[in-house]
C-alpha cells in the first residue's frame, strides 16, 4: 500500500503522531487510506450539496473496509462568471484543479481516490488528475438540477440568457424575465440541459470512469446518495484488484466517449476536455478522427438547448447505459473494455433499455444521421474549429456572409445590443483564445442575445474563444491557431466574405493569398488583456485549443506561433 509510506515503520512514528492529532484511530491507519476529493462550496449550485454526497461516499468506503480522508479543491460557476472578467479564469481553473489534487495525493500517499465533482471545469480537471496519478479511482458527480417550469413549459438557465436578448428585442417584458429567473433553476445540481457539466458527467460514464447513472440521476434523488455509497464500496474492490486508471483510459475508451458524445449532442467543450485528458494519458486526440466518429454515429437525443428535453428526461428514458446499448448493438462502440464497475461495457449495459419516453431515438430512427458535433477546417481555421452541428438550423448549415470583426466579447455584445448586427452577417470575435483571452472565455451572452432577438438562424458567430454548452445556433468556436498566435482569424477585416459549410467540414476566408500576405506583414500582436497574477503565467504556458489548451511547454512548442 502506498499509504504505508506514511503509516508504517519506526521512521514513521512522527507521521502517526500527526495522524493522531487529526483524530485518526490506530485501526484506521491499518486500513487503506482513500482520498475523497470534494469540490463543495457555497456559491456553485452544482456544488452546494456535495458534502452530503461526500458523506455517502465515505460511508461506502467504510463499508468496504477503508479509511476515507476528505480534502477539497476549487470550483468556479461558469454561469456566475459569464460575460465579465471572471470568465477569463474559468478554463484556466481546470489546471489548478488538476494540479492541486496531484499535490495533495502525492504528498500524503493515498492508496485510491474518489472524485466528487459536478460542474464545467471541475469534472475534466479531476479526470486529468486521475489520469496523471494513475491510482484506482472513481468519479462521482453531484447530479443534474431539475428543470424549472414557466407557463407550463420546462425552462433552464439557457432560457434566462436568451431572455435578456428577448427583452432587448422587445419580445418579452422585464417583468416576465424576472418571473422566469425565479423559476428556471429550482434547486441544487448542475444546470439542467446538456451543457458542459452534464456533458462531462455523461462522458465519465462513457469512458468507464463512473458508475452507470452518474450523468443523469438528479441531484435531489435518493438514488444519487445510494450511487455515492456504491462508489465508496466499489473503490475498495478496485484497490484490491489493482485496477488503476491506465487500465480503463485506453485509446478505445476515448472512441467510446466520442461516439456517446455524438449520440447525445453534447457541448463543444467536450472536445477541448477530452483532448486534454488524452494528453494526460499520452494519446493525441486527432480532430480529424472526431469527424470520422461523427459521420458514422447518429444523434439519438435532442436535449436542451437544441431541443425541449432535459437531463432528467434522458435518465427517465434509460440514461447513458441505454444510449450505449443502442450504439453497441449497431457496433458503434467497443463492448469489451473494463470499467470502474469491474465489469465490461457490455456487462454494464446488458440490462439497459430505452423505456419509451421518446427522448432516446433508435439508430434506425435518429434525430440526425450524423453526430452532434463537427470539426471544421479551412483557410480560416487550419488547425480546426468546433461547432455543435446538432443545434444549428438547416438554413445555417451552409452559409456565406460578410464579416463584422470585434477584438473582444464586450465590443460584440455592445454592437448586438445596439442593433448594429443585421441578418446575413458573420460576427468574428477574436483575441479570446486560450492565450489571447487569456483563458478562452465562454460566450453565452452574445449567442443568447442573438437567439433572444430571433437572429440565431440568420447570423453566424465565429471565435477563437469557446461557447457554453447552453449555446445554440451557428456558433463556431475553438478556431485554431488563435489570433494571439497570429492565426488567420487575426487577419480578418470588416466586409470579408466567409463561407461556412458544416456538412462539408469547411470554414473558408474568401480573401486572396496576396492580400493576406500584406495583412500579415502589417499585423502586430496586441498587449495582453490581463497581464498579472495567475493568468499572466497561464498565457505564457497554455497551448492551442486544438491541443486541449493544456499547460505543456512541448505542446506550446509544437503549436508555435503561426507567424
Amino acid at each position: 500500500m502506498r499509504s504505508h509510506k506514511v503509516t508504517r515503520g519506526l521512521d514513521r512514528a512522527p507521521h502517526r503522531s500527526l495522524f493522531r492529532a487529526a483524530g485518526f484511530h490506530p485501526v484506521e491507519l491499518e486500513q487503506p487510506l482513500i482520498g475523497i476529493i470534494n469540490s463543495a462550496n457555497e456559491i456553485v449550485p452544482g456544488h452546494v450539496h456535495l458534502d452530503v454526497v461526500a458523506g455517502a461516499v465515505k460511508a461506502g468506503v467504510r463499508m468496504g473496509g477503508g479509511t476515507p480522508i476528505e480534502f477539497s479543491t476549487i470550483a468556479i460557476c461558469d454561469g456566475i462568471a459569464m460575460n465579465h472578467t471572471g470568465m477569463h479564469y474559468s478554463l484556466a481553473s481546470r489546471e489548478v484543479v488538476a494540479d492541486s489534487i496531484e499535490l495533495m495525493v502525492e504528498a500524503h500517499c493515498f492508496d485510491a481516490l474518489v472524485f466528487i465533482t459536478n460542474c464545467d471545469k471541475i469534472t475534466p480537471g479531476m479526470m486529468m488528475a486521475a489520469a496523471r496519478l494513475n491510482l484506482p479511482a472513481i468519479m462521482v458527480s453531484g447530479g443534474p438540477m431539475l428543470a424549472g417550469e414557466h407557463e407550463g413549459k420546462k425552462i433552464d438557465l439557457s432560457k434566462l440568457f436568451e431572455g435578456v436578448g428577448a427583452v432587448r428585442g422587445g419580445r418579452i417584458s422585464e417583468e416576465e424575465l424576472e418571473d422566469m429567473a425565479l423559476k428556471a433553476c429550482p434547486g441544487c445540481g448542475s444546470c439542467a440541459g446538456m451543457f458542459t457539466a452534464n456533458s462531462m458527467n455523461c462522458m465519465a460514464e462513457a469512458l468507464g470512469l463512473a458508475l452507470p447513472g452518474n450523468g443523469t440521476i438528479p441531484a435531489v434523488s435518493a438514488e444519487r446518495t445510494i450511487l455515492a455509497k456504491e462508489a465508496g464500496r466499489q473503490i475498495m474492490n478496485l484497490l484490491r484488484e489493482g485496477t488503476t486508471i491506465n487500465k480503463i483510459l485506453v485509446a478505445e475508451a476515448f472512441e467510446n466517449a466520442l461516439a456517446v458524445d455524438m449520440a447525445l449532442g453534447c457541448s463543444t467543450n467536450t472536445l477541448l476536455h477530452l483532448t486534454a485528458l488524452a494528453h494526460e494519458c499520452g494519446f493525441r486526440l486527432d480532430l480529424n478522427r472526431v469527424n470520422e466518429v461523427s459521420r458514422r454515429t447518429p444523434q439519438l437525443c435532442l436535449l436542451s438547448p437544441a431541443g425541449p428535453d432535459h437531463i432528467e428526461d434522458l435518465g427517465r428514458d434509460g440514461g447513458v447505459p441505454a444510449v450505449m446499448k443502442e450504439l453497441m448493438q449497431a457496433d458503434l462502440i467497443k463492448a469489451g473494455l473494463i470499467t470502474v464497475t469491474g465489469k465490461t461495457v457490455a456487462e454494464n449495459v446488458s440490462g439497459a433499455k430505452i423505456t419509451g419516453h421518446s427522448v432516446i431515438h433508435s439508430v434506425k430512427d435518429p434525430y440526425r444521421a450524423q453526430g452532434g458535433l463537427a470539426v471544421l477546417f479551412g483557410s480560416l481555421a487550419p488547425d480546426g474549429a468546433v461547432v455543435k452541428q446538432g443545434a444549428v438550423s438547416s438554413s445555417m448549415q451552409r452559409f456565406e456572409g460578410r464579416a463584422r470583426v470585434f477584438d473582444s466579447e464586450e465590443d460584440a455584445v455592445e454592437a448586438i445590443n445596439n442593433g448594429l448586427i443585421t441578418a446575413g452577417s458573420i460576427i468574428i470575435i477574436r483575441y479570446e483564445g486560450p492565450r489571447g483571452g487569456p483563458g478562452m472565455r465562454e460566450m453565452l451572452a452574445p449567442t443568447s442575445v442573438l437567439a433572444g432577438m430571433g437572429l440565431d438562424d440568420k447570423v453566424a458567430l465565429i471565435t477563437d474563444g469557446r461557447f457554453s454548452g447552453a449555446t445554440r445556433g451557428a456558433s463556431i468556436g475553438h478556431v485554431s491557431p488563435e489570433a494571439a498566435f497570429g492565426g488567420p482569424i487575426a487577419l480578418v477585416r470588416d466586409g470579408d466574405l466567409i463561407a461556412i459549410d458544416i456538412p462539408g467540414h469547411s470554414l473558408v476566408l474568401k480573401v486572396s493569398e496576396e492580400e493576406l500576405i500584406k495583412r500579415r506583414e502589417a499585423w502586430r500582436k496586441p498587449e495582453p488583456k490581463i497581464n498579472r497574477g495567475y493568468l499572466k503565467r497561464y498565457a505564457c504556458q497554455v497551448s492551442s485549443a486544438a491541443s486541449g489548451a493544456v499547460l505543456d511547454q512541448n505542446a506550446v512548442k509544437e503549436t508555435g506561433d503561426w507567424t
